[in-house]
This record gives C-alpha cells, sequence and structure tokens, in this order.
C-alpha cells in the first residue's frame, strides 16, 4: 500500500532524506535540501516518466532516486517506462534501465532495481569472490570470502517508518543479549540453546571461527531485536537433505525483544535479511531454512514472503521443514519498499 502523500518523505541508507512534491501528473525531488530532478507521469499500462528537469551534476543519482521513489511509493509498480533524450550511459550499465523498442524509451524493472547492491549494503560491492574448490570435513565447496564486520545492510523500511539494518554479532557487545534472548522461554522451546554467559560465549567464538558461518545482529531504528544465523549450504548439515547448489545460503532466526513481533515486523526483517543474502552474492540462487515442523507460525510467516516447503525431513534433533526461496520469485514478487 503507498504512504501517505500527506507527509512525501522517504530516509535512503546512509541517513539522508529525500523530499518530494507530487501531484497525479508530475513529481518533484528534493535531495538533502537541494532541487534534484522533476518529471512529468503519464499513468497507462505502465507509469510513463518523462524527464524534465535535472541537476546536472547528479544525473545517475536522480535517475535512482525517481525510480526509488516511485517504487517505494506504491509497491504495485512493477515497471517505469522513461522517456529520455540522451542515452542513460551509466543507467544501462549498471541494470538501473534497460533500453525498449522504441527509441528514447528505458524500462526500469522493479525485480531488477533491487538487485543493485548500492546503496543497502554496508559496504561497498567489489564483485563476486574468486571461486576456488575445496574440501573440507569431507564437503567440496567453494572458498568463501572472508566475513565482514560491522554493518551489512540498511534500509528505510516505508511501510513500518523505520530503518531496518543488519550488523555483525561482536562477542563482547552482545554477549549478555544474546544470553537473556536465548533462554527467554519462547525461543528455548525453539532453538534448544539455553545455557550461561560462558557457554554462549563459546557457543558463538565457534561460529565466528567458522568460515560458513555469519551472526548478524538485526535492528530497528539502530535498536537491536534480534539474532540471525546465515550459513552456507553446501558446508552445513542441511546440504545431505536436499540438491544443495554451490552458493545457497541458509538462515536461523530468532526474535528476542517482544515488542518487535508480529507479521508486519516479520515481513521487514525477513525480506531485508533474504535481500542481503541476495545482494551479498549474486550467485546465490536461493535461500533455505528448516524451522521444526511444527512451528506453524514461523512457516505461515515464510509462505507469506514467498518461500515454499519442499519436504519435511529429520534431523537427529527434529523433525524440519525444508523451506526455499529462488532468486527469481523473490525479486519477481517482490514486497521491498
Amino acid at each position: 500500500m503507498p504512504f501517505d502523500s500527506a507527509t512525501p518523505t522517504l530516509s535512503l541508507p546512509r541517513w539522508r532524506n529525500l523530499s518530494a512534491d507530487e501531484g497525479e501528473c508530475h513529481l518533484s525531488l528534493v535531495l538533502e535540501g537541494k532541487p534534484l530532478a522533476r518529471v512529468r507521469l503519464q499513468r497507462g499500462e505502465t507509469l510513463q516518466v518523462g524527464l524534465e528537469e535535472v541537476d546536472r551534476e547528479r544525473v545517475p543519482q536522480a535517475l535512482w532516486a525517481v525510480c526509488y521513489w516511485l517504487f517505494a511509493r506504491d509497491p504495485g509498480i512493477a515497471r517505469l517506462t522513461w522517456q529520455l533524450d540522451q542515452p542513460p550511459h551509466s543507467a544501462l550499465s549498471s541494470g538501473l534501465l534497460v533500453s525498449a523498442t522504441k527509441s528514447g524509451e528505458y524500462l526500469c524493472e522493479r525485480s531488477l532495481f533491487w538487485q543493485l547492491p548500492q546503496p543497502w549494503l554496508g559496504q561497498p560491492f567489489e564483485g563476486v569472490y574468486p571461486q576456488q574448490m575445496q574440501i573440507s570435513d569431507g564437503k567440496r565447496h567453494p572458498r568463501r570470502a572472508p566475513k565482514p564486520r560491522g554493518e551489512v545492510y540498511r534500509r528505510f523500511d516505508a511501510r513500518l517508518g523505520a530503518w531496518i539494518s543488519l550488523r555483525t554479532l561482536e562477542i563482547d557487545q552482545d554477549l549478555e543479549r544474546f544470553n537473556r534472548w536465548q533462554n527467554n522461554p519462547r525461543v528455548l522451546n525453539f532453538w534448544q540453546e539455553g545455557g550461561s554467559l560462558e557457554q554462549h560465549r563459546d557457543y558463538l567464538g565457534k561460529l565466528q571461527a567458522d568460515p560458513h558461518n555469519l551472526t548478524l545482529i538485526g535492528c530497528f531504528d539502530d535498536q537491536p531485536f534480534a539474532y540471525f544465523e546465515a550459513y552456507w549450504a553446501k558446508e552445513d548439515r542441511i546440504a545431505p537433505f536436499y540438491a544443495v547448489d554451490d552458493y545457497d545460503r541458509g538462515i536461523h532466526m530468532l526474535v528476542g525483544e517482544e515488542q518487535h513481533r508480529g507479521p508486519h515486523k516479520v515481513a521487514s526483517w525477513l525480506s531485508a535479511l533474504v535481500h542481503y543474502l541476495f545482494l551479498d552474492d549474486p550467485r546465490t540462487q536461493r535461500v533455505v531454512a528448516e524451522p521444526r515442523a511444527d512451528n506453524g507460525k514461523m512457516i505461515g510467516y515464510m509462505h507469506d514472503q514467498c518461500f515454499h516447503c519442499e519436504k519435511e525431513f529429520d534431523f537427529p534433533h527434529k523433525r524440519a521443514a525444508l523451506m526455499i526461496l529462488g532468486r527469481e520469485r523473490f525479486f519477481e514478487d517482490c514486497k521491498l519498499v
């Protein structure tokens, strides 16, 4: 659903402010207090966008910002059709725009837009890590890139009016919080990882030293509320249970703060987590999860975010549901705003 047009302001990643004057047939954007672009809008089979005025020093940024505004403004828009006098070389090379059949027309596809790695990622995207196969614990898999540190993802969720961000877990900073969350009876029922501070320090230390696991803290408006584990499925215990690919990622999820439970919050953080993993390596074609088969609420939330249940199977410690979300389906049915 479009956000309230009476308060036409969106915040961009890295804490910048984008505001608009929008009517039925026009959109004017102001970024950081300076006019950025004015476009005319014509609604039809697709939304037609014509560039009328632009800050010549910020043309690529202006094209991106208009696309961002219109897609975030209305999640129902799947495609924008731009009319431009000059070929937008930078936008074409990045994939922001693609050439249409008619001269002077260019398309922006929602499913492509949300695959652009910047500005969502916390660190500049430097391309894919080179592939070299290796064997560890009897499993053949690609060598993994060094794990990041600090904030890895940030996006403003227009539906919540809040920032959703992901940062790496720091043991000294997050140990007490992690211990409190794991000993919560609700969490303990599904994770079964309750214990002392020292037990949890050891648990997190082993994950930190494991190249196939990345431990993350989820934040709303920079306040920690959740713990996530993102793992490379090829090296994980899940690998024997399905036809795993070299770059599949898996997730474990824990919401620790009670005020951040509920379907609207899950929709925000689950889509952000999956979005980050697909952006982190464009070779990742699937994100998988293995919640307990009797965790109907979580499985329902995952269905809402386009996961499907491939099957149920038995781990030594639980009966699990194999939940899978493919890259194509995620971006084609994209619920990001």
